[in-house]
């Protein structure tokens, strides 16, 4: 369960930091995770399905900062540091004598192998999977409820059991569309795969991070509800409290349409006239 420890923290973690960055959010977020281990035929494909909210509390306190839309986080950022923090948090565990293995991989024990296990690891491309919920959040706790109090399959996916082994139903993703297909294992193989996903008693498959870890989540939620039913100010704070700005009080330019926040500008030219293009060789600062 070390590893499973390690794939909760790192995951919390990332997208904590991230969010945090004033450079993409610039909030304190919080996050539900779900831990999920199988696959549709029970095969061990362990993975987290995290519930974000759309924004988060400014640093201060003194405000809810709304996400873009459709738009939370980078998924190229997050993936980095995810990679860059489970492989870090895997060397010190295996550092630590926490990691044991078995068969095949016992020669892992030894901390030259372990290195030399990990190193394509970290030239290797990580995704980390971030979409809207396409239904609405109802849909999305629906979604995960069926994985938070049940184990591997259920009984309505049993099909038969004889002296071939056990037959189940399963769907088949391998073509961009779900169909349901059948499969027998023998007795003792699908015993195995059940009990690959069956945890220690007392492990949480469901955890809570940032504003909605269990310390302060009540406090968290309700400043969080008074943050987001207060009105939003009609000028930036920023632009408000800039001072030696004429225009800082009555600037009336409307919002950028992609992210809700004030318009810059960077170029002023004559009507009719085109905007100068960067000289030959310049880069583009955005």
């Amino acid at each position: 369960m070390v590893v499973y420890d390690l794939l909760f923290r790192t995951a919390a973690e990332t997208l904590l930091t991230i969010a945090a960055d004033p450079k993409h959010l610039g909030a304190r977020i919080g996050a539900t995770a779900v831990l999920h281990s199988w696959g549709s035929t029970m095969t061990h494909h362990p993975h987290l399905h995290m519930i974000v909210p759309g924004g988060g509390i400014s640093l201060d306190r003194t405000r809810w900062v709304r996400c873009k839309p459709g738009f939370l986080l980078p998924v190229q950022v997050l993936s980095r540091l995810f990679r860059r923090l489970f492989l870090a948090a895997l060397a010190d565990a295996h550092a630590a004598g926490r990691l044991t293995f078995f068969g095949e991989i016992q020669d892992l024990h030894r901390r030259e192998a372990f290195a030399a296990h990990l190193a394509p690891l970290r030239r290797k491309k990580w995704f980390v999977y971030t979409k809207p919920p396409f239904a609405g959040p109802e849909a999305v706790l629906a979604y995960l409820a069926r994985y938070t109090h049940r184990v591997a399959i259920s009984n309505s996916r049993l099909i038969a059991l004889d002296e071939s082994g056990v037959t189940f139903r399963y769907k088949d993703y391998r073509n961009g569309q779900a169909r349901y297909c059948k499969m027998t294992l023998s007795a003792e193989e699908f015993i195995r795969r059940f009990l690959l996903h069956v945890l220690p008693k007392g492990f949480h498959r469901i955890r809570h991070y940032g504003l909605l870890a269990s310390a302060s989540c009540k406090a968290n939620i309700a400043r969080a509800k008074e943050l987001i039913a207060a009105p939003m100010p009609s000028v930036d704070p920023l632009a408000a409290d800039d001072t030696t700005d004429p225009d800082a009080t009555t600037d009336h330019r409307p919002p950028c349409p992609c992210c809700g926040g004030r318009m810059i500008i960077v170029e002023v030219f004559a009507r009719g006239a085109a905007p100068r293009g960067p000289p030959s060789g310049a880069g583009i600062a955005i």
